[in-house]
């Protein structure tokens, strides 16, 4: 027991002003004399026996009153459980990603938290609120209610650690309460390890109910006929869907396809026909759980001729003619001695095909057009030294040549899975007329081959960034040195090689993925390119980062748009591209949940038991007014024992 003032126990002293009272008796007894006092005497032993005890009864109420009083005036309490706690500053973490949007016991989770915080915070209570896309320091409930209200779905997935570091950057004395309430959808041990020790935290984890789901996952052109592209729409099942699920495919408003998807397994492609002409629309579900995963914007433009150049003799590059056909290509081939460089900032893709020795300049070159979004295609000669090889190379990183080997291969490893070929084959090919190379390059590579020969050396590897790839083969291609050029892999490789996938392929984005985009564009020294929704009722936006190269514009769009849908890049009023956005899909997986991993934290039900506790635990418990009780008590029993004992 501690007291607020402890100097008032000095009037304790004060005992002894009673004790003195009773012991010594000031009055002086006159005598009385009576003719017979024989038949008083056993009367006047009982009385004064009687008047002992009374006067012993109340000189101990009259200590115990004064003493209760005086302890009273002190103040005493029983000191909090953690007292130390009652300076904490405190921070609520709140998960608004979209695996929050499933419905718990009383609607949808992230709704529910809100309402619970408006519900149960105290209206003097200081916090900081921060979600994964918004941020509220150093205010209280009644100041952030209609944010709170209005609180949407954020595009970013749950980063515990990157929240946590918002609230380290916050200098301060104090001690910090932390406050979580997330789903736990994805949540990873490396992200627990980013809590400070010595943080006071407390998770909060609602629960789905309903953890089945389906997501549309990508959209992929499966196959390109002459008017037309087969296009596959994948979907994934979490949990048990028993039911069939309607897909439908819409091209801006207008209905084109429709059909009934039943899983029986975890994935299912889906595959729909459609003209060879502009699109920009979506794909659509109907499912009971998630909302924000059952549609996939696309847009796929109007293929436009792709521009390749091959640099070395004519007659070494006659086979790229063929395939490069002027019905979707522009090709042309140069001597490295006719070459315009002027030319190649114009190009799409450009095949190095046998040439000796790569100059300087055209080394300085093609790595400007590499960075620029521009493909390019190396073919080495035999002639060609290791040393000007890996001069090339060193533009690019990630692969050396060594010596030539004059030994005959089967080129007989093919990567299915690698994007040049995700669309060429249906399914693996053991049964396969393999091409032979007489002569080869040793290659040491830091990438995986895409075309491999028996001894798992490497006869194509790539070299990809977000915009563009470098293609590297080991031999040479002449049909002197190999039979490649009559396999049927050479028309898929070259073709798949020379295409831009953002300007004749699907422009599906992902929000927060900030990979870059490049677009045709000529703008003069104070033009901008904006990004407007295209949407019936999308009002939104933006200006996003940009590079002019030449004639192209490189875009970075950060963490835009806000919200999924399709959109167009503009330049002042005229529309150069349709471009689609869509959320991340990771949410998707509502039994990802990783709860277990807080058995080593403070997990508690609800807002208001969090705020209970805290208030339990840094209160002290005063027992001041028991003291006055029995001050009042004792006095009580005082008079009674002057009314009743005689």
């Amino acid at each position: 027991m501690q007291f607020k003032h402890p100097e008032i126990l000095y009037f304790l002293f004060l005992l002894v002003i009673p004790i003195l009272v009773h012991l010594f008796q000031l009055r002086r007894f006159k005598k009385e004399y009576f003719t017979n006092v024989h038949f008083l005497k056993e009367l006047a032993i009982q009385t004064r026996k009687s008047s002992k005890i009374k006067k012993w009864l109340l000189l101990a109420t009259r200590l115990f009153l004064l003493t209760c009083l005086i302890i009273a005036f002190a103040q005493p309490f029983f000191q909090a459980k953690d007292s130390k706690g009652s300076t904490n500053e405190m921070f609520i973490i709140l998960d608004n990603s979209f695996s929050m949007q499933a419905k718990g016991k009383q609607g949808e989770l992230m709704k529910r938290a809100v309402q619970e915080l408006l519900e149960n915070a105290p209206e003097n209570q200081i916090f900081s609120l921060i979600t994964n896309s918004e941020t509220f320091w150093n205010t209280d409930i009644k100041s952030i209610q209609k944010e709170l209200q209005n609180l949407k779905y954020s595009a970013s997935s749950f980063q515990l650690d990157n929240l946590m570091a918002k609230i380290k950057s916050r200098k301060s004395p104090y001690n910090k309460d932390v406050v979580v309430i997330t789903d736990a959808v994805g949540l990873e041990s490396k992200q627990l390890k980013s809590i400070d020790s010595t943080f006071n935290t407390y998770f909060i984890v609602p629960k789905a109910e309903q953890k089945n789901n389906v997501s549309i996952d990508s959209v992929y052109i499966n196959q390109t006929l002459d008017n037309f592209y087969e296009i596959g729409v994948k979907l994934s099942s979490y949990g048990k869907n028993e039911n069939d699920i309607p897909i439908a495919l819409y091209n801006d408003k207008k209905l084109v396809a429709k059909t009934i998807v039943k899983f029986e397994e975890k994935e299912k492609a889906i595959n729909f026909t459609i003209p060879k002409e502009d699109f920009n629309g979506y794909a659509s579900i109907e499912d009971n759980a998630l909302q924000y995963d059952n549609q996939l914007f696309f847009s796929i433009s109007k293929p436009i001729k792709t521009n390749v150049i091959s640099i070395g003799h004519v007659e070494k590059s006659a086979f790229l003619r063929k395939i490069y056909a002027d019905k979707e290509f522009i090709y042309n081939n140069f001597d490295l001695k006719s070459l315009d460089y002027n030319q190649l900032e114009k190009q799409d893709a450009i095949v190095l095909n046998e040439i000796q020795e790569v100059p300087q300049a055209l080394q300085t070159t093609l790595k400007s057009f590499v960075e620029k979004g521009g493909n390019l295609i190396v073919i080495p000669s035999q002639e060609s030294s290791v040393s000007n090889l890996n001069s090339l190379m060193q533009n690019f990183g990630g692969i050396q040549f060594k010596t030539l080997e004059n030994k005959e291969k089967l080129v007989s490893k093919i990567a299915f899975s690698h994007p040049l070929y995700s669309t060429v084959f249906e399914k693996k090919i053991d049964n396969f007329q393999y091409p032979n190379i007489k002569n080869s390059f040793a290659i040491s590579s830091a990438f995986p081959s895409i075309l491999g020969f028996e001894d798992q050396s490497t006869f194509l590897t790539a070299i990809s960034n977000s915009v563009s790839s470098v293609y590297v083969f080991s031999a040479p291609i002449n049909k002197e040195n190999s039979n490649f050029q009559n396999s049927p892999l050479i028309v898929p490789t070259f073709y798949n090689m020379a295409q831009s996938s953002q300007k004749t392929g699907i422009n599906a984005l992902t929000i927060g993925e900030n990979n870059p985009f490049l677009i045709d564009a000529l703008l003069s020294k104070d033009e901008i390119l904006e990004v407007k929704s295209l949407q019936e009722n999308g009002s939104e936006k933006f200006i996003p980062m940009q590079q002019i190269l030449n004639n192209k514009v490189k875009l970075t769009f950060n963490d835009f748009p806000q919200e999924a849908g399709n959109f167009g890049i503009y330049k002042k009023d005229e529309l150069l591209k349709k471009i689609s956005f869509n959320y991340n899909k990771t949410e998707s997986d509502l039994s990802s949940s990783s709860e277990a991993l807080l058995s080593d934290f403070k997990v508690i039900d609800s807002i208001d038991n969090v705020f209970d506790t805290l208030k339990t635990d840094r209160t002290d418990n005063e027992i001041w007014k028991w003291f006055v009780f029995l001050t009042l008590l004792f006095l009580v029993i005082e008079v009674l024992i002057q009314k009743f004992i005689k």
